[in-house]
């Protein structure tokens, strides 16, 4: 086995200790690690499931943390066009400036081995923090390779903070700054029941994102409350964009679906129903009414303006980076091995014009 140098970085693997485990040279590690390089897919799998094994972090990096050097935040976001995180990412960056931090912005594509990727990278790069935006995915092995992530952040002086997402299981360092998901969506299935609607179209967004299930629960909680059967044929999964708004009102109405009322898992989502049940030669709010979930600038914009919960988003990512900076300034730049911290942000209806009594079409 090698033999690793006595310095400042004792106990931390080094790239001669990668390249002899993985049974390359140092260039090859080097060139996998780099990413400047073309490598065959096998190289570039054995290099960095060593890196994962040895915990490795590139040495001018993990120096540049140690050195106290302007701090950067990194901030992941599934799709840097969707509004309503692309506003917790400026509450991110505006927070960071006041500081006089810098910002780095990483886009998932809904990808959870990207996502998961880029937090290894991130860690590599020795940022100060890396701040996940948007609802996880249920998947077990997701929790276990996160929490992993959260605790080579923290032994590397860095932070991982969830924001939008249910918090890791178990004794993980992480800060989860979320919102009242569940409880939004509940007041939401709520103001439509008090409306009179008993046959409401669920659109909630992807069966295994966490998000969806929170808004999805919470309206059944809501039918729940007011004695109404929930009918599950009435749901309708799928991503959080216009199309799926669209397709899926277009799909109920094709098979004759009876319901008075969208319930939509964002405002996009909404705006592509509404959109579908004008293309159908149905109005709203008289024949159908439709309500949506994030309140982002679209929400007012529509005609009729969109019912929705407002979520702060910007306040969120304010949140988020002071909650870095407080663990940072509280011990002398650093701070190791502390509990995970859940912050919760409140919701709220708010009511405009799409909205009213179920009426009769046909």
């Amino acid at each position: 086995m090698s033999q690793r140098k006595a310095s400042g970085d004792a106990g931390r693997a080094t790239i001669r200790d990668v390249a002899e485990r993985a049974g390359v040279s140092v260039a090859s590690v080097s060139r996998v690690l780099s990413g400047n390089y073309p490598v065959s897919e096998d190289l570039r799998r054995k290099v960095m499931k060593v890196v994962r094994d040895l915990d490795y972090v590139t040495n001018a990096h993990a120096r540049s943390l140690a050195g106290g050097g302007t701090p950067t935040v990194a901030i992941l976001i599934n799709n840097i066009t969707g509004a309503a995180f692309a506003h917790v990412a400026k509450g991110v960056e505006s927070a960071a400036t006041l500081r006089g931090w810098l910002s780095l912005v990483g886009t998932t594509g809904d990808d959870p081995e990207r996502e998961l990727a880029l937090v290894n990278l991130m860690r590599q790069q020795g940022v100060a923090a890396v701040v996940l935006l948007g609802g996880a995915y249920d998947y077990d092995e997701y929790q276990l390779r996160m929490a992993r992530f959260a605790r080579s952040l923290d032994a590397a002086g860095s932070h991982l903070v969830l924001v939008g997402r249910p918090p890791l299981e178990g004794d993980v360092p992480a800060t989860t700054v979320d919102y009242d998901n569940e409880g939004g969506a509940y007041a939401m299935a709520s103001h439509l029941l008090s409306a009179g609607h008993r046959k409401v179209l669920v659109l909630p967004g992807h069966a295994e994102l966490t998000t969806a299930q929170g808004r999805l629960k919470g309206a059944r909680r809501a039918f729940e409350a007011y004695g109404v059967p929930f009918d599950p044929g009435m749901v309708r999964h799928g991503p959080y964009d216009y199309e799926h708004g669209y397709e899926a009102v277009e799909e109920a109405l094709e098979q004759g679906l009876d319901f008075t009322a969208v319930l939509a898992g964002t405002d996009v989502v909404a705006a592509g129903a509404m959109q579908a049940l004008r293309a159908a030669g149905l109005r709203v709010p008289e024949d159908v009414s439709i309500v949506g979930y994030d309140d982002i600038p679209l929400a007012s914009q529509l005609t009729p303006q969109l019912t929705t919960v407002h979520v702060p988003y910007e306040e969120m990512g304010r949140v988020a980076l002071r909650a870095v900076a407080d663990r940072r300034e509280g011990n002398g730049g650093r701070r190791k091995g502390s509990d995970g911290e859940h912050l919760v942000l409140g919701t709220h209806v708010v009511v405009r014009n799409s909205v009213q009594p179920p009426g009769r079409r046909g």
